[in-house]
Order: C-alpha cells, then structure tokens, then sequence
C-alpha cells in the first residue's frame, strides 16, 4: 500500500459520500492502569447525530494522517500458531465477513482487551472499531464522465481501529447572568482526545486495488516512533523498520564500504543516483508498480556511479551482514535521502548548521583559507543575507 492509496481512502472520511460506508461503530472506554472494560456501545454509524459523525470522521483521517514507513506502516501478520483463537488477523477477518453484528462485536472487543492487557494505560483510554465498504472508482478515460466512473469501481470491505486518550477539562470561572455573580464552573466528564490519537490501525492492505488480508497498516502516534510491542503482540505482526532506520542502516553501510570521509562530489553523486531511484518511484505510484529498493546489487551500482574506487557486491555484502546481519536486506530508496523536490540536507559544524538541496551538494567543498578549515560554497550569483548584498573578501581590503 502506497502513499496514493492512503490518501485517496482517508479524503473519503467526509459526510455524504458514496464511495465509503461506514455500517457500524463500536466504542469501548478503558480506564486507567485497568485491563477490563468500563463501557462499552456499539450502534450503526448512522444513528449517530450529525456533529458526532463530523467528530469521528475528522479523528479517522487522523489515524491514516502522515506517510507511509514514516506514521504509516504495512505490517505481515505473523503466522496463525496451531490452536491460536485470538490470532489477530483471524479475528478482523471473521469480524469483517460475519454478518452478525454480536460476532463482530465480540471480536473487536477481544482486540481491545488485547491492547490493554500488552500494556495498561496512564489515562482512561476509548478504542474506536469501524466496519464499512470502500469505494475506488477505475482510472478515468478521456471520453468518460464523473457517472461513467462510478459505473465501475473496486469495492473493499474494511475495519478501522482508533485509539485516543482522554482528559478531564480544566476548571474555569464563569458569569452566571441568571444569578448575576461569578462562579467556578467544574466540569467532570472526560473528554475524548479524538483530534490527536495515540495509535490505530486499517485492514485489510491494499495493494493493487485489491485487499491483502495477510498486511495491516498500522498507525503510530508519532512520526518514526511505532509501538513494536504493539504491533508483535496486540496485531500479531512481523518486525517492521522505519524510514528514519533505514536511513541509519544505509548510512553505515557505506561507512563499511568505503570508510567514514568522504568527498562532497562522491555525496553528490551517490544522492543523484538515488535521486534518480525516487524520480521513478514516483511514476510507479501512479502505476501501482512496486517501489524501487536498495539490495547488495543497488548498493554496489549506486556506489560504483558515484565514482567510488575498488568496489564489488562482495565487500558490500560483507557490509551488509556486518550492518544488519542479513545480506538480502532491502531498504527503499525513497528511506536513504531526501527527495530533490521537497527536502533539503544539512551540513553540521562548530560555528553553524547549513541546509542546502542535495543536488547543490557538489558546489561545497572543505578547503584550507589562511590556515584554518572552512567551508566553500561556489555561487553563480549574488550573495544575499537578509536583504545585504555580500561583498567579495578581496573587495574589503
């Protein structure tokens, strides 16, 4: 499942729509440090008011907010143990296809108990199930119209999972215009966090318009910080690696390759072959092909391309096992650097941090000017710092 994908379901979390359903929503309140249930509601979606759905619709773009492998993670459910009831993937997949609404229910709630019985929270907690059926209209062709696109689309049944703390409002001081005198006004109800959750998750995957029962995307609350224990004991979920790690892992790798100095026309050139790498990525987006990844193979050609001397699949591979102890490992190549597009790169030193675009990165080089170590910048054009233009050093003296 791609970054298209997630956004195109999440735009549909709106009012009014028919190309997402939501058929039923189960709500289940945990309170603090507990591993049982406190309360728990289930009812149809649409028996809800208005402003309560507008509410939770707003929460559920949330869950699926942020980029895949960054918030967004595509998880392989572990194998099914001989004899295992409570097998995650088991549970959503009967959840999702019975068409009695006690069943659904009760799996949904096992799931919750699951999640606080891994680790019981510091707040009372509220876990949100949704079951519906997702609508993605075909590709449009030039003669068709927005009609003739619905006439045909890819229909995908789906449970969606939020988890959302809550807290108790603070108290205030409020005019009473009945009585004519000021007042405290302590309010007691909790109220449910549901524009930041801590956590969630989607299934089935999708991949190639099609559901994959055997993925789950996962939601972290935070960017590149998932909940391992979360997704290996609560989604029965294989080990997943960030990009943020991937990055990390790549790093030292090369660092293993070729040594840790390293010249900045060699970064440039390693940062546009993978550039490259991205640039076809992107199109593989929009053609629902598989992104492109960095292997023992990729590693030796990007490295080679850059002008690094004496290198073989054969060091990098030693470099690989020595890194990450597997040399079939794949990183994608989106994980390694940022995109030319969108980010920038920055260079650290003593006196001050620069970020600059990684394709700029050959006009820097280190060089030694009056016997100190600086950095150079080449510059086709004028210089200017907050409106200054900045003179040449031989035009000062």
């Amino acid at each position: 499942m791609n970054n298209k994908d997630i956004a195109d379901i999440r735009k549909r979390f709106k009012l009014d729509t028919d190309l997402l359903k939501i058929a039923e929503i189960y709500n289940v309140y945990i309170q603090q440090e507990s591993t049982e249930i406190f309360h728990e509601e289930s009812r149809p979606f649409s028996m809800l008011d208005r402003e309560q759905q507008e509410l939770f619709l707003a929460n559920f773009k949330k869950v699926l907010g942020g980029k895949m492998d960054v918030k967004l993670f595509e998880v392989k459910f572990q194998p099914q143990e001989e004899g295992q009831v409570d097998h995650t993937q088991r549970l959503l997949y009967e959840g999702l296809e019975t068409e009695d609404a006690a069943e659904w229910k009760t799996n949904m709630q096992r799931i919750a108990l699951k999640t606080v019985e891994e680790k019981p929270y510091e707040k009372d907690m509220v876990i949100t199930f949704i079951r519906g059926t997702y609508f993605k209209t075909t590709k449009r062709q030039a003669d068709e119209t927005e009609i003739d696109m619905r006439d045909e689309v890819y229909t995908t049944p789906f449970i969606l999972c939020s988890m959302n703390q809550t807290e108790l409002p603070k108290s205030s001081l409020v005019f009473d215009f009945v009585e004519k005198e000021f007042k405290s006004n302590v309010l007691m109800d909790p109220v449910i966090k549901l524009a930041s959750p801590i956590g969630g998750f989607l299934f089935p995957s999708f991949t190639d318009n099609a559901a994959d029962i055997h993925h789950i995307v996962y939601a972290s609350g935070k960017a590149n910080k998932p909940d391992f224990g979360f997704i290996e004991n609560v989604l029965n979920g294989n080990e997943i690696m960030t990009a943020e790690e991937d990055k990390a892992v790549f790093e030292e790798i090369v660092k293993a390759v070729i040594g840790e100095e390293v010249n900045s026309r060699t970064l440039a050139g390693l940062y546009d072959e993978i550039n490259i790498m991205l640039e076809v990525e992107k199109e593989a987006e929009n053609e629902d092909a598989e992104a492109p990844v960095l292997d023992t193979v990729e590693v030796t050609r990007v490295l080679k391309a850059s002008g690094v001397k004496d290198v073989s699949e054969e060091k990098v591979e030693r470099a690989f096992q020595q890194v990450v102890e597997d040399r079939n490992y794949e990183m994608k190549a989106s994980h390694v650097v940022p995109s030319y597009a969108s980010k920038s790169i920055k260079i650290s030193t003593k006196v001050a941090d620069i970020k600059i675009s990684p394709q700029d990165l050959r006009y820097v080089k280190e060089v030694y000017y009056n016997g100190k170590r600086c950095i150079l910048i080449e510059v086709e054009e004028d210089t200017m710092i907050e409106g200054f233009k900045l003179l040449a050093e031989e035009e000062l003296e």
